[in-house]
């Protein structure tokens, strides 16, 4: 298996744990402090934009391989771990997840806004 593809797969399995976090934040048992916290990771996890696209070789998986996994360990330990279990549960016999569009346009409007102080730095430097 190549290195891209362990990535791709490595995503995957991260993008699974977060889905099962999705179920933690709904969950009545959760604390009001790990509810926040995984609505904050489910919603970057589930955005149909990333913040480094996927299609840029080895940086476009570098958010879903180091970043939101240790994102993911963080609010894990704040969820209370009978919780965990049946969010897991819950995780595995959803087929489909959440997409957050709200998330994607935040990240989107966020690369608009870079785009165009760069512009406007460069029009400067002309």
């Amino acid at each position: 298996m190549s290195f891209f593809a362990t990535l791709k797969q490595r995503a995957r399995a991260i993008k699974a744990d977060a889905l099962a976090l999705y179920f933690a934040a709904r969950h009545s048992a959760t604390p009001w402090y790990a509810k926040l916290a995984a609505v904050l990771i489910v919603a970057y996890a589930f955005s149909p934009v990333d913040l480094i696209p996927d299609f840029i070789p080895v940086l476009g998986y570098l958010d879903e391989v180091i970043l939101l996994p240790l994102c993911i360990v963080l609010v894990l330990k704040l969820v209370p771990a009978a919780v965990m279990v049946e969010c897991r549960q819950s995780a595995a016999q959803a087929m489909r997840k959440p997409v957050n569009w709200v998330a994607g346009a935040i990240i989107v409007a966020i690369w608009l806004g870079l785009a165009f102080l760069f512009g406007r730095w460069l029009y400067h430097q002309l």
